[in-house]
């Protein structure tokens, strides 16, 4: 499983001019879903974003003391099968190890409840539509994450 996760001032997603998730300050969250994601892959990546201390603290020193969690932040979680591309050959990208949308819808709204346990707002867009994401990155801070580091040993 792999997310591009990015701190917001705002976020929102429609679909066919219809907003369908809109939060403020929060996270961006899209998720790409590959065939062999677990259910510890899918564990990894909620507990880490909810976890992940990118926010500034009151004094704004750094700007990476608190989560999302800590400031009752919002978060937009979109399904972006395309984080799954391959560009190795040719110049058109191919999606073969991105999960099939019967695999990858219900291990989507896994995601989602995971997340809603958190008890902060969760929004989001429309499993397998063509979306519009309007976001305002505050930072601006990107940061992507992949499940498979769970399994890889820190370098010192």
């Amino acid at each position: 499983m792999r997310a591009v996760i990015q701190r917001v001032n705002q976020a929102s997603v429609s679909v066919e001019g219809i907003v369908t998730g809109e939060i403020g300050r929060g996270l961006c969250v899209l998720i790409g879903i590959t065939h062999d994601d677990s259910d510890d892959d899918l564990n990894y990546i909620v507990e880490k974003i909810l976890n992940l201390r990118i926010f500034p603290d009151e004094a704004g020193d750094s700007g990476f003391d608190q989560s999302v969690q800590d400031i009752s932040g919002g978060i937009l979680v979109i399904s972006q099968f395309t984080l799954y591309a391959s560009t190795r050959k040719g110049r058109r990208p191919g999606f073969v190890d991105a999960a099939r949308p019967e695999e990858a819808g219900p291990t989507f709204e896994r995601v989602v409840d995971s997340f809603k346990q958190s008890g902060l707002r969760v929004e989001t867009g429309v499993f397998g539509a063509s979306m519009s994401v309007m976001i305002e990155n505050a930072g601006p801070v990107t940061i992507a994450l992949d499940s498979v580091e769970r399994n890889t040993p820190r370098r010192s």
